[in-house]
């Protein structure tokens, strides 16, 4: 990814709110660019759903197949970043390792994929323990801020707290968020916070700009209602995919059960596809 393109997204992050959208191929990241969106993010979610693997949760939970491995993911990242004319945001879960260490080596990574920006959690996979304690939390981000600024290049570090999916509190939420801040994010991610009055709070005590994920629960915030309360990015994460997985299961169930076709009358045309798809 071109210098350029990485500055404009360390631009929209400067004034305003945007929409942010979560790809996890080439041909959604595709969709989406041309849909007119001036970035575009991946979705751990989405690109393990792809290939059959589970998301997010307990690492050991999982199951023997575990989870998806730094590398897999990345090369999704590259694939999509090559791909796409608009600027990518990769999501790098909590950094593929627990040491600052291994958090810089992912970032350095990510860049070297073609990513404008990535988020790093403090979320550990582990159910005894499952947010890093805050002090290591910082480093981490410490250390990707410096990652990414050896290379020189552009690059939006947001540091993600998922406090409220855990049981945390809002005042939880701000002191991780305003102490990966100070270490170097340029925004902070609260995910779990989706009424107005929590996002009010989290714009009014962050010490940076916010983003939040909305499309998880069909919540009746609108993207008018989350700039007015003072939001700067808002994604979908792995929403898009979910939905798309859905028609797919209705579908299947539609064929199985009942032996007809009305699925189709949803689907998009195969010219319209071919004329998105086609090489550049």
């Amino acid at each position: 990814m071109d210098r350029e393109r990485r500055q404009r997204f360390v631009d929209l992050h400067r004034a305003g709110c945007f929409l942010l959208p979560n790809a996890w191929d080439v041909g959604s990241a595709r969709l989406l660019a041309a849909a007119g969106f001036p970035a575009v993010a991946t979705t751990s979610a989405g690109i393990a759903f792809s290939l059959g693997r589970p998301d997010h949760d307990f690492f050991a939970e999982h199951g023997p197949r575990g989870r998806l491995d730094r590398d897999t993911m990345l090369r999704r990242v590259a694939e999509i970043a090559a791909e796409v004319a608009v600027p990518l945001s990769a999501d790098l879960e909590e950094g593929f390792g627990a040491s600052p260490e291994t958090v810089a080596a992912t970032v350095s990574m990510a860049l070297a994929a073609g990513a404008a920006g990535g988020n790093i959690e403090d979320f550990t996979g582990e159910r005894s323990r499952p947010l890093f304690d805050p002090a290591l939390a910082t480093e981490r981000i410490r250390a990707a801020r410096a990652a990414a600024d050896a290379t020189g290049e552009p690059f939006v570090l947001v540091g993600r707290t998922d406090a409220l999916l855990v049981g945390g509190t809002v005042t939880d939420c701000v002191r991780r968020a305003n102490a990966y801040l100070a270490a170097g994010a340029d925004c902070a991610f609260v995910p779990g916070a989706t009424d107005a009055a929590t996002v009010a709070t989290l714009v009014r005590d962050l010490d940076g700009p916010l983003n939040v994920v909305m499309g998880l629960t069909g919540n009746p915030l609108s993207l008018a209602a989350l700039r007015d309360l003072g939001v700067r990015r808002v994604t979908v994460g792995g929403s898009l995919a979910r939905a798309m997985y859905g028609h797919l299961r209705r579908a299947a169930v539609e064929l199985l059960e009942q032996g007809t076709f009305t699925y189709a009358r949803d689907q998009l045309p195969q010219s319209d596809l071919n004329d998105l798809f086609r090489p550049r």
